[in-house]
This record gives C-alpha cells, structure tokens and sequence, in this order.
C-alpha cells in the first residue's frame, strides 16, 4: 500500500507554545495552509511533562498565541503571587493550547495536526504507536524544537543515585512528601525555586530544607512586568531605570549594582554574587520564601547521592533513607548558538525579545506572512540566544531594544504590535504618553539615554571579552 502524502504550505515540527504562536499568527496574516507533527498526544510541548505545581513566570496575559486569551485578567488575591496579575497553571496552559488548537487552528480548514509523530528533516513523518509512514511535502519547514526544552521528568538525573535513596523528579514531590522527614533539592534555577516555594507555602519548616545551589543566579523582579493600566507608570520607570544603568555604568559591576539598587535584578542571597542569569521571575513573596532556607549548599554539581552521603565536585555532605531529594537539575533551555530564523525554505523559531518565546513566535509568523524579502525578514528578526551567564543580560537587552527600534520603521509590524494580545506596553504607550506625566517623563528619559546604552554596552561587551569573561 502507498503511503500517504500530504501537501501544504508549510510544515511545522512541534506543538508546543512557540510553534502554536507561530501558526495562530500564520493562520490570521495569510492563507497559508499548514502540518504541524509533534510527539506528544496534545499540544503544549513541554507543559506536558511539567510537574504539577508550576506556574507561568510572567503574567497569564501575555503568553499564549494572540488570537487567544489565557486566564480571566485578575489579579491574586492569596499565595506568594498577591497583588500581581494571576499566573497559569500548567494544567491551564496545556487546556489553553488543546482549545486553541481545536477550536481555532482546525476549523480554520487549513491546518492538519499530526500528534503522537515524529517529523523527519525530508518530510517523513513517522507514528510512534503504529510505525506507519505518510509524508508532508511542503514549501517551507519550521522547526518549533530548536530550544530543545528540558524537563526533570524526561531528563534523568547525570549523577549516580544508590538504591538506598530516594531521589524523585518534582512531578512526584506532592505525592511523597508526606513520607519523608526532609528535603534536598537538587539545582538553582526556576524548577529548584518552584519546589523550595512549594514545600515552605505548605508549612515545611525551612530547616527540614537543604537546597544544592551550584551557581547563584540574577532573577527579575516580577512587579516590574505586569500588565494593565495601573502597573503601567511602574512598568515604564523600570524601563528607563534600565536604559540608564546600561547607558551611564563604568563597569560591569557597575551596571549590576545600579540594575540591583533599582530593583531590576535581585538576587536571593544578598552576600552571594550570582554567576547565572536565566530570567527566573520571582515576586516578593516568593523571595521572601527562598530566603528562609538557611542550609544552602555551594559546592558545585552532585556527582552522587548515596545513601547515607552527597558527593558534589567540592566536597559531601551527610543525608540518609528519610530524606526525599528533589531533582530539578534538568538544563530547562541548553545554551546554543543562535542560526538566523529565515533561511531559504527553513524557519528556525528562537527569541526576537528577551525572555518572551511565545510572543517571539507570533512575531516572526507576522513577518513571514507579511514581509517578501528574507534578508529584510533577518534585518526585522535577529535571533537571541537564551541566557546563561550575567553578562548575557546585556547582550539580550542590547539586541532586543536595537531590534524594537527596527521594528517602528516597518509600519504594518508597529501597527501589529499596538494590538496583539502578546504585547501590552504598545497600546498603552499610544494612549498615554503625552496624557500621564509620569508616563512621559519615564519614556523621556528611555529616549534620552537609549543610543548612550547601546554604545556603553558595546565597551562594556568589549571590556569583557578581553578579560577572557564568558
């Protein structure tokens, strides 16, 4: 028998947040007609696999695709979020995703969604329950996986766990705790944050906490993005706060320390210098929470867990059979090389703004939609590259707001940006500078130093790479 073949526009490989944006654009700027193969059995990528209490970082209001709201636009009222716009389950979002697929992208006729599928480079796609083959012969592949997300529940740990200890992704935290008189959570990044929030705001003393912290890490101050009129004057303070550090520091330490005295960057550690930036978003009450754990470990990476020892790269420390330890030492997003995103007949989904994939992907699918000339599509999408390390935080901000700037002589993308759901601040700058004078006078002072940032952190930049500065 023949396989079957199908014929479309475009094929996109991944279901998740950024290959759904990217084609709820398509579907709104074109008629172009689209195959997306994933290999999960819904979409949402790794929402799939995440553990049961996480939540989004940013405001439910802008992640998603634009065509879609996410939650219902309120504000927290109880928990370590209170006060600030609601955040997301992942139950939320993976129920968002399945809505929008099947009440917005499929009756849109012009979609065909292959699950439970693996997409081959030449167009084969593969199922992974019955092995048969059917092939998508399209005009131009999108790959909506290059940040290769990673979870604890699909990455097993890299260091040797004896048989005697109990060490569990935090997909099972919930259901074990109970059993267990202590705590080990293995990792620094927003994962390892999560857990230690979850057991300290469900009565866990925090000294039954032990929390391995291989590198200290920047994280952003979640009152300095939120949407909606009232946070506005705040949102762009922030902004400007920022224009100017980045304009006016001698040093790099310099720039952390004006970034720290305004709160832009925090840090959970007051006396520990990070060495890691990953734009984790953490709100007062959830910092207020992370520095109630006095027993941080800061001896590198685990190397083993035994069970009655730790071993890491610079030294062990006890633990025994009534201790859970938590791994959230999955990678979350792999350093990589950025790629540009048009490439002949290939589009590589990455950041066109810092830390925002999902708008990102809407984005670069109202380019592609909208705009004929491919090198005038990389002038408009200049990829950025996940962050690791502090310094990539101004290579972020540096890239993103030339990009902005980009984006205003191109009149149909500014005309977009001032009415997708993914980005609040367009509209509200529209309706308010010129009228609120705190607002005006914040956008001022953006515009003010915004060229002597760009400059400053170019030295900086420059500064760095000599000293041989990662």
């Amino acid at each position: 028998m023949s396989e079957r073949v199908i014929s479309a526009d475009y094929v996109v490989r991944g279901a998740g947040a950024a290959g759904m944006a990217f084609v709820d654009e398509l579907v709104a700027s074109s008629d172009a007609t689209v195959v997306m193969v994933d290999r999960h059995g819904q979409p949402g990528g790794h929402w799939n696999d995440a553990y049961p209490h996480v939540r989004l970082h940013q405001p439910s209001a802008f992640y998603g695709v634009s065509s879609e709201p996410l939650g219902s636009d309120t504000i927290d009222e109880h928990g370590p979020n209170a006060g600030f716009y609601e955040l997301a389950s992942g139950a939320e979002v993976v129920a968002y995703f399945d809505r929008v697929m099947r009440r917005r992208l499929l009756p849109s006729g012009r979609v065909t969604y292959l699950p439970m599928s693996d997409l081959a480079d030449d167009g084969t796609v593969t199922s992974l329950l019955s092995g048969q083959h059917q092939t998508v012969v399209a005009s131009t592949f999108v790959d909506a996986t290059w940040s290769q997300m990673r979870v604890p529940s699909t990455t097993p740990p890299t260091y040797d766990v004896a048989a005697g200890a109990t060490c569990v992704a935090p997909n099972a935290l919930a259901r074990l705790a109970p059993d267990f008189d202590a705590f080990v959570v293995v990792g620094a990044g927003k994962t390892a944050m999560d857990a230690c929030v979850w057991l300290l705001h469900h009565g866990t003393d925090p000294d039954r906490i032990r929390w391995i912290v291989p590198r200290d890490s920047w994280t952003l101050n979640r009152a300095n993005f939120q949407p909606g009129a009232a946070f506005f004057p705040r949102f762009c303070s922030s902004l400007a706060d920022a224009v100017e550090a980045a304009a006016e520091s001698a040093t790099v330490d310099d720039l952390f320390a004006r970034l720290e005295a305004s709160e832009e960057l925090r840090r959970i550690d007051p006396a520990v210098t990070p060495t890691a930036y990953h734009c984790a978003i953490l709100s007062d009450g959830e910092l207020e929470l992370l520095r109630t754990i006095r027993d941080v470990v800061r001896l590198g990476h685990v190397t083993s867990i035994g069970e009655h020892e730790i071993t890491l790269d610079h030294g062990t420390i006890p633990t025994d059979p009534r201790t859970l330890h938590v791994d959230c030492s999955a990678t979350g997003i792999p350093k990589r090389p950025s790629t540009p995103i048009f490439d002949g007949d290939r589009i590589t989904l990455q950041w066109v703004r810092t830390c925002q994939p999902t708008f990102s992907a809407a984005l670069i699918g109202h380019v592609e939609a909208t705009v004929d000339d491919v090198d005038r599509k990389n002038w408009l999408c200049p990829p950025i590259a996940p962050p690791d390390v502090p310094l990539d935080w101004l290579r972020m901000f540096r890239t993103s707001f030339e990009t902005r700037d980009r984006w205003r002589q191109e009149p149909d993308l500014e005309a977009w940006l001032a009415t997708t759901r993914l980005d609040p601040v367009a509209a509200l700058i529209n309706e308010r500078l010129g009228v609120d004078e705190e607002v005006t006078a914040a956008l001022m002072r953006y515009a003010r130093h915004i060229h002597q940032a760009f400059d400053n952190l170019d030295r900086l930049l420059a500064d760095a790479a000599s000293t041989g500065a990662p």
